[in-house]
């Protein structure tokens, strides 16, 4: 089968399949939320360079999201979708989740976006008060922030384990499209997104939910990705590392 591409992919959407995208597909039964990885099959031509784009790490993250909802679920009062399941299917992961009404916060005027933003930031500072000494999320996979993994090859990070324990849960990916609303209250209804969540120096978690847009730093604002890469690079487990620590270990008397 050769390459395809995203039109044609919508142009065969399945009933209640809602959008595609290079990464993930997308269905709403009115009752649940289904949110799954791309298979080989699926995975798109470029129109501009005419190869195929691989999603990044597509299967890992769902299953990351999902350990990750159940994480917070357990040890939080942060309001969530229920996970209802997630699973893998021929090559591709599904994640279900119980749908949550409400509007986007990006879709708020800015008055109603700033009284939003306090219990955003209610929120944040719960995450952040679960703490470890051990880098990445509950599956043991180091995933960086969105913007972190948009601009590096990296696949695989192996991390060494911090002296006490100053890493903080992150969401990693707080922009105002993965927050839903009560329109009338201005409450929070749900979190969404917690592909990229884990522990994490405190400097990881940026402050995307304080304006639309992606979670990305936007022209003009200050990009933090060099800091963030060189801070990782500090403290990963270079080649041979883990070798010569079991060397030592077995060595001592």
């Amino acid at each position: 089968m050769g390459p395809v591409t995203n039109q044609m992919l919508n142009a065969r959407k399945e009933k209640d399949c809602i959008a595609y995208t290079t990464e993930r597909k997308f269905f709403d039964d009115g009752q649940t939320f289904i949110k799954r990885s791309l298979r080989p099959s699926e995975w798109q031509l470029n129109p501009y360079t005419g190869t195929i784009m691989i999603p990044k790490l597509g299967n890992e993250r769902l299953l990351n999201e999902a350990a990750a909802m159940k994480f917070i679920a357990e040890n939080t009062n942060i309001p969530i979708p229920k996970l209802l399941c997630c699973f893998e299917d021929d090559e591709a992961i599904y994640l279900i989740i119980e749908k949550v009404n409400g509007i986007e916060l990006s879709k708020l005027e800015e008055s109603k976006r700033k009284i939003v933003e306090k219990e955003v930031e209610i929120h944040l500072q719960t995450l952040h008060d679960l703490k470890s000494k051990t880098w990445g999320g509950p599956t043991g996979l180091v995933l960086p922030p969105y913007r972190v993994m948009r601009k590096s090859h990296r696949l695989q990070w192996t991390m060494k384990p911090r002296e006490t324990e100053d890493l903080v849960f992150c969401h990693n990916d707080m922009s105002t499209h993965n927050i839903i609303v009560d329109p009338e209250t201005l409450k929070i209804r749900a979190i969404l997104d917690w592909e990229y969540a884990g522990f994490f120096p405190p400097e990881f978690e940026g402050a995307f939910y304080k304006r639309p847009g992606p979670s990305v730093a936007l022209k003009g604002e200050e990009d933090d990705v060099d800091t963030l890469m060189d801070i990782m690079h500090e403290n990963e487990v270079l080649f041979g590392e883990e070798a010569d620590t079991d060397i030592r270990t077995e060595a001592a008397p």
